[in-house]
């Protein structure tokens, strides 16, 4: 008879089609697959001469087939013995070893391995880091017990731990699930292993997750992903803007809304394609309000981050769909792209608004000239003062303040003293302190700006107090509360 060959540790993966032939195989088409384990009946110190003949037997067969070495005592040899074998090990068998013999007994036909010598040696392999040849085991376990069978193996693996014990072992189990598509099991053995309090299996998590994600099922993914999510499984906007994508297609907007809530609740940041997907859901069912709030939420957010890129592209997409931005909408784009520096950028999105039917609004000829006087742009921006006045549109503080500060820091006050006195502007509290930042001779500020009858009687003076201002300038301040 020809000598058994040990594999390599990396060959014991077998399949289930494998495991099939090689564990249970019979002679008759009536025998069951397996035999019950039967109730102990020798005590460990009468096993030991035994288990030391079985050591003894896999350590030299190499030398001698294990068909010979253990011809006689083969045919009384049953499950329970290899459960005492696996566990107790006494000679310390390496597991490979101890796997060949395993699977060498499966295939002769007057031996029949039992659920528990199956989990048993699974722990066994799980604790010397072959979990994969564990999965396998499993798998073959749970094909033949079939759908609903979690419970039972489960138990059946909690119980067989013995001095091996791996949590690992745990997420092979629901692995193995997974890989027969028997979902419901595989949840089942999630919610066992966080019953019995045990380390949450993530890596069997995230599989099942994503199995689930390719199922017509996105509700039940879902519920499933915050079950895990629950209990410390590493969140992911990927999973979630999938998940969103899933119930939008089938309509189900209510849980998408929920899922986009969940990324900022597990302290994530929604990205273009969450807000795209939501908004996209929201107008396939006509909710264009919804759609709409979706979007200004998330234009406010790109250009605060300052990416206007990203909005400009979002708003792209919107107009592509049917949606058309509001005033409000291209404001905060123009504004995003002004305070990156690219004024032309807004100036081009202000023409495209114009010709949409927009009347730009003070706020929006703010957000420019601010962009025109940031880069020094002054005439251009006194030229957009122009503009807003020829098109009937009313400046307010801000866009005075804005003009007076982009003179007084490009070093000529006078331009816009100039302008007051065209158009009739009234200076405010902010603007006398920004001109009077402009000028480097603070005592001829005093006198030529300063003066009693232009400030509001109402105005709090305390500014120039606070201002890191002359002697002088504070002087005047006390006058004032005089």
């Amino acid at each position: 008879m020809a000598t058994l060959k040990l594999p390599a540790p990396h060959h014991h993966f077998f399949p289930p089609c494998q495991f099939c032939h090689r564990f249970f195989s019979s002679t008759t088409t009536t025998t069951a697959w397996y035999t019950p384990t039967p109730p102990p009946h020798h005590s460990q110190s009468q096993d030991n001469p035994l288990l030391t003949t079985l050591s003894q037997a896999i350590t030299n067969s190499q030398k001698t087939p294990l068909a010979t070495s253990l011809k006689k005592l083969l045919p009384s040899l049953t499950a329970r013995h290899v459960v005492s074998l696996i566990k107790l090990n006494p000679h310390s068998l390496n597991p490979p070893s101890l796997l060949s013999f395993f699977t060498w007994l499966s295939s002769q036909p007057t031996f029949r391995h039992t659920v528990q010598s199956y989990c048993t040696m699974a722990h066994f392999l799980c604790f010397h880091q072959m979990a994969p040849q564990a999965q396998s085991l499993l798998q073959f376990v749970a094909s033949r017990k079939g759908t609903n069978s979690a419970p039972s193996v489960f138990t059946t693996v909690l119980h067989a731990k013995g001095t091996h014990q791996s949590n690992i072992v745990y997420n092979a189990l629901m692995l193995a699930y997974v890989e027969l598509g028997f979902v419901s099991d595989a949840i089942q053995c999630f919610r066992l292993v966080k019953k019995h309090k045990l380390p949450i299996p993530f890596v069997a998590c995230g599989r099942l997750l994503d199995h689930m994600m390719k199922l017509n099922a996105p509700t039940a993914a879902w519920r499933f992903y915050s079950e895990i999510l629950e209990c410390g499984f590493p969140p992911n906007v990927y999973n979630f803007n999938i998940l969103m994508n899933a119930l939008c297609k089938g309509g189900i907007i209510k849980d998408a809304q929920m899922v986009f809530d969940g990324i900022t609740k597990w302290g994530l940041r929604p990205t273009v394609v969450s807000f795209n997907t939501l908004m996209n859901g929201y107008c396939k069912l006509g909710d264009l309000e919804e759609g709409f709030k979706l979007k200004r939420v998330m234009e406010e957010g790109l250009c605060r981050e300052g990416r206007p890129v990203d909005a400009e592209r979002m708003l792209r997409q919107m107009l592509a769909i049917g949606m058309k931005p509001d005033d409000a909408t291209y404001t905060m784009v123009i504004d995003g792209f002004c305070k990156r520096g690219d004024v032309k950028m807004g100036f081009k999105l202000l023409k495209e608004m114009q010709n949409d039917g927009h009347v730009p609004s003070t706020v929006t000829y703010n957000v420019l000239m601010n962009g025109l006087c940031k880069q020094g742009q002054t005439k251009n921006a006194s030229m957009l003062l122009h503009a807003m006045l020829n098109r009937g549109i009313v400046p307010d503080d801000i866009t005075y303040n804005i003009l007076l500060e982009g003179h007084c820091k490009n070093g000529n006050p006078e331009n816009f003293e100039k302008l007051r006195d065209e158009k009739g502007l009234v200076l405010d509290y902010a603007s006398y302190a920004s001109l009077l930042d402009g000028f480097a001779d603070w005592a001829a500020a005093k006198e030529r700006y300063l003066s009693l009858d232009d400030i509001d009687p109402t105005l709090d003076v305390h500014i120039f107090q606070n201002l890191e201002i002359p002697t002088v300038l504070r002087s005047f301040a006390k006058a004032l509360q005089l």
